[in-house]
């Protein structure tokens, strides 16, 4: 699946090349450089809401793996020594 990313300034001259896009995969729409809405075609958009789905299926989708920022911060804790008395 590919992806695109587009303004919302270039999506209001543009709808008709970004749903032909959507067709192959989802179009992120930014505002003031930060994305602020996915155009996906119906049949994407009917699989992510299917029910019982799980974080593993929603991860092995590429571009929707790839979008999702994660960085958590590193534990400051040390680890004891275990006590086996």
């Amino acid at each position: 699946m590919n992806s695109k990313t587009i303004s919302t300034k270039e999506f209001d001259q543009i709808f008709q090349e970004a749903a032909q896009a959507a067709n192959k995969g989802p179009v992120f729409v930014t505002e003031q450089g930060k994305t602020a809405f996915v155009l996906l075609n119906f049949a994407d958009y009917q699989r992510l809401i299917r029910e019982h789905r799980n974080m593993a299926e929603l991860l092995s989708v590429p571009d929707i793996a790839a979008s999702i920022e994660f960085d958590p911060p590193r534990s400051q804790e040390t680890a004891r020594a275990a006590d086996f008395s």
